[in-house]
């Protein structure tokens, strides 16, 4: 069996499913059924599946428009079907399909603070530091 039948879909969705509900997406071939796949992402990512839902989505329909000398037509044609998985892992065990989102979004907060402390330190050294007032009549007087 191959695994480049069997994708997972990397969207916001599919981001959020998998933090909410460990449901895993992935685009398969349409010659798989629920028992296969379960056997195969076992197999594959060493987890073990709780669930599997499929999907079969139809392709959508678009226009084309084919221009022949001055004849202009109007065809319609079709997006590829697409059969999709849903696969709902048990407690405990996770695919590391989003590790690299995940690690940037750690990198990102821990920048921030960084930043954050960094900013209160200039605050704190900008408050303690009495400012000169230039051309006032107190400085000119401590100068003569």
């Amino acid at each position: 069996m191959n695994n480049l039948s069997i994708l997972p879909i990397l969207s916001e969705k599919s981001y959020q499913l998998s933090l909410n509900k460990n449901c895993y997406v992935f685009l398969i071939s349409k010659k798989y059924n629920k028992i296969e796949l379960a056997k195969i992402i076992e197999k594959n990512y060493k987890v073990e599946v709780k669930n599997v839902n499929i999907a079969n989505l139809k392709g959508k329909k678009k226009r084309v428009i084919s221009i022949t000398g001055k004849r202009q037509s109007n065809q319609v044609g079709y997006r590829n079907n697409t059969k999709r998985a849903f696969v709902y892992l048990k407690e405990g065990f996770k695919i590391p399909i989003f590790d690299a989102i995940e690690e940037e979004t750690k990198k990102e907060e821990k920048a921030q603070k960084n930043f954050d402390k960094i900013a209160d330190k200039e605050l704190k050294k900008a408050e303690k530091k009495p400012r000169k007032i230039l051309g006032s009549r107190k400085s000119k007087e401590k100068e003569e």
